[in-house]
């Protein structure tokens, strides 16, 4: 297939970018090479300088600029016209959007090896959006629970695997590339991320600190004690901390509903969503025993 023109690759994009908008997904312009297509606006600040998520107003943070509005998106790609495809942002609203990107090529087969991870830990691959990539690859679009600290990783789940969490992207279909166009193998509405799948995405919950109990050798008090270590959680550590919360409540032999309930309730009781607290307790309480140091 012979190279569009730049202007007709940048039209296929912007008009793909504002069909995946207008669904609730974050888009924004990428380049030919996947990379964002609008320079970064702190390209020139001394070293040492603090990060910028987009805190400043100006346009170039990459996948921080995602949006679903059409007038913001309009103004990204008025500012990138050599862009040629689009990127999805992961980790986003409610139900984020979380990517599993499966590589075939140099005798590796993504596909082949989350099979047998799905297999190994009891649980199905649903049947999803899928994407397919110039290299013969695949996206699978799927979506977690809000917060879940789901971060972006190559071949940690197994050889062809990579995650695409929370700061990462994915290439929107109708993207364009020296090696090809992405696009739709299956459409249809992105399916749940299954518990047990989650569950080895999230973070080893080592580095958290530990609760304090309250005094006295009932399971019942450790529990308590649980539940204030959610309910004291900083800013933007809620989840992870139901999450490690959990893990230590289902190793304690307390009843197992009683468990989920008080956790749940203690993390919706600080606005986490209902729905996405009972996903990362059941993702918990599905998650291979750890031993407490």
């Amino acid at each position: 297939m012979s190279a569009p023109s730049q202007r007709a690759a940048w039209l296929r994009a912007q008009e793909a970018a504002h069909q995946a908008a207008a669904r609730g997904l974050h888009a924004f312009p990428i380049g030919r090479a996947k990379l964002p297509a609008i320079r970064s606006p702190h390209r020139d600040d001394p070293p040492g300088t603090p990060p910028c998520r987009g805190a400043c107003g100006r346009l170039g943070h990459g996948v921080h600029d995602a949006t679903t509005d059409p007038k913001r998106l309009d103004e990204l790609f008025d500012a990138a016209p050599y862009a040629t495809g689009y990127g999805i942002a992961c980790g986003r609203g409610n139900e984020p959007l979380l990517g599993i990107d499966l590589d075939r090529k140099n005798g590796v087969d993504g596909v082949a090896s989350l099979l047998a991870l799905a297999e190994q830990h009891g649980c199905t691959v649903p049947e999803t959006t899928v994407v397919g990539t110039p290299s013969g690859g695949l996206h699978l679009w799927l979506t977690g629970p809000a917060g879940a600290p789901v971060r972006n990783s190559a071949g940690k789940l197994g050889p062809g695997i990579d995650v695409r969490g929370y700061g990462g992207y994915l290439v929107g279909p109708g993207s364009w590339t020296p090696k090809g166009i992405y696009h739709f193998v299956e459409r249809r509405p992105a399916a749940e991320l299954p518990d047990k799948l989650l569950a080895l995405m999230l973070p080893a919950p080592s580095a958290s600190p530990r609760p304090v109990c309250l005094p006295g050798p009932s399971r019942g008090a450790a529990l308590v004690g649980l539940v204030k270590f959610v309910l004291q959680a900083p800013e933007g550590e809620l989840n992870n901390r139901l999450y490690w919360a959990a893990c230590r409540a289902f190793e304690t032999g307390v009843d197992a509903d009683a468990i989920s309930r008080a956790l749940v309730d203690a993390a919706a009781s600080l606005g986490h969503p209902e729905r996405a607290a009972e996903r990362t307790v059941t993702s918990a309480r599905n998650a291979p025993m750890r031993t407490s140091a």
